[in-house]
C-alpha cells in the first residue's frame, strides 16, 4: 500500500467536514492506500481541541511529521481549500513529496 496523507478541511462545518473526511479515507483505502488523516485522529474527544491554537498547531505540527514518510500528499478539493489543507501541501512541497488533487463528485 502506498503511504498518502489525506488533507481535507475540518474547520467551519465540523460535522460534515468529518463525514467528507471519512469518505476520503474510503476513497483512498479502495485505492490501495494508507491514508493519515491527522485531523480525524487528533480531534478526536480527549487528544486535542481544534478551537485552542496551541492544541491546533500540535495537531498539524504532529500531521506534518509523518510528511517525510508518505509517498504522496492527496488533498481532496470538493469542500474547497482551507488554510490546514493549504499548510499540509506547503509542507509536501519542503520535503519534495507529490501532491495529488482528487475529488469525490466529479
Amino acid at each position: 500500500m502506498r503511504r498518502v496523507i489525506l488533507e481535507s478541511p475540518y474547520a467551519g462545518d465540523i460535522k460534515a467536514n468529518i463525514e467528507y473526511a471519512k469518505e476520503c479515507a474510503r476513497d483512498c483505502l479502495r485505492r490501495n492506500e494508507a491514508p493519515m488523516a491527522s485531523h480525524l485522529l487528533f480531534t478526536q474527544p480527549g487528544i486535542l481541541r481544534d478551537d485552542i491554537p496551541s492544541e491546533r498547531a500540535l495537531g498539524i505540527a504532529a500531521g506534518h511529521a509523518w510528511t517525510g514518510v508518505a509517498d504522496a500528499v492527496v488533498v481532496y478539493t470538493d469542500r474547497g481549500i482551507s488554510s490546514g489543507m493549504n499548510a499540509g501541501i506547503e509542507r509536501a512541497a519542503q520535503c519534495g513529496i507529490a501532491v495529488i488533487y482528487r475529488s469525490l463528485h466529479d
